[in-house]
């Protein structure tokens, strides 16, 4: 009997704390937008990105183009300029791929740009959080970004424009959540 007491004792006081905890949640994305830097670091992560592809698209159809050649003469070649040829192409080929990786891959060029450019203002953004958190004593605070669902959120919880004040910028009412 003793034991049953002592459980459901434990379990009122688990109940009782885990509904005692403060919940709020964060828009990041909606943040974010209202930082400047970071629409300017986005606008050049975007340039880079189309010049590299730009780029990519060109050495593709120099590719197209040789091949088309290579097709086209292909009845007067022997064998031995065919060979040539085909590894000419194959070349090309491969080159086009390992720059492809190299600039879009994994921790290719754009990645880094992208932690060198954004991660600093998302750590800005974090810390502002975490010291709203404090403050407010908040024990949770989710992200209704990207990622997230949220079947509902009550508007009450949304900390973001208190985030972005934090943050020395005025919320924009006209951004879309």
């Amino acid at each position: 009997m003793k034991k049953i007491v002592l459980l459901i004792a434990f379990v009122v006081v688990t109940v009782s704390t885990t509904f005692a905890q403060q919940f709020a949640y964060v828009d990041s994305e909606y943040i974010l937008k209202h930082i400047p830097e970071y629409t300017s670091a986005q606008k050049q992560l975007d340039d880079l990105s189309q010049k590299w592809q730009q780029e990519v698209d060109q050495q593709y159809a120099e590719i197209e183009r040789l091949y088309k050649a290579y097709q086209n003469d292909q009845v007067l070649l022997n064998e031995d300029m065919r060979k040539r040829r085909e590894d000419e192409i194959v070349k090309k080929e491969k080159e086009v791929k390992d720059y492809q990786k190299q600039k879009f891959g994994f921790e290719g060029e754009l990645y880094k740009q992208r932690i060198q450019l954004v991660q600093p203002i998302q750590g800005r953004v974090t810390k502002a959080i975490q010291d709203l958190a404090a403050s407010q004593g908040i024990d949770i605070v989710l992200d209704k970004g990207q990622e997230a669902t949220f079947l509902y959120a009550n508007p009450k919880l949304d900390k973001s424009n208190e985030v972005i004040t934090k943050l020395g910028f005025k919320p924009n009412a006209t951004l879309a959540k």
